[in-house]
């Protein structure tokens, strides 16, 4: 692990994140309560929890996930736990990830 500045003034650090293998830059802050949520700060980066925050969406849309029933909160805590280690969630119906752009 290592600490930057940003161009803030804000402390920075970088992390190897467990969904996508690499360095890069960590959470500023847990992203929710509990130990759950350090241990996310800890290991996963602010690019692998913004792509969470996506697909999150993605399935509360799509799945209709209401957020006030327990079970639909556990159901997505358990998606984001197998997403952030890079495991198989589920599949948002006639969704296909948009191609890389080439260098033409």
């Amino acid at each position: 692990l290592t600490s930057t500045i940003d161009t803030r003034g804000l402390m920075r650090r970088t992390v190897v994140c467990c969904r996508l293998k690499q360095a890069l830059t960590g959470l500023t802050a847990p992203p929710c309560t509990g130990a759950r949520g350090v241990d996310i700060s800890v290991n996963d980066s602010e690019q692998g929890w913004l792509e969470w925050q996506h697909m999150q969406t993605m399935l509360i849309n799509e799945k209709h996930v209401n957020l006030m029933d327990k079970a639909s909160r556990k159901y997505l805590n358990e998606q984001r736990d197998k997403f952030l280690e890079g495991g198989e969630t589920d599949r948002i119906e006639g969704y296909s990830a948009p191609e890389p752009e080439s260098d033409a």
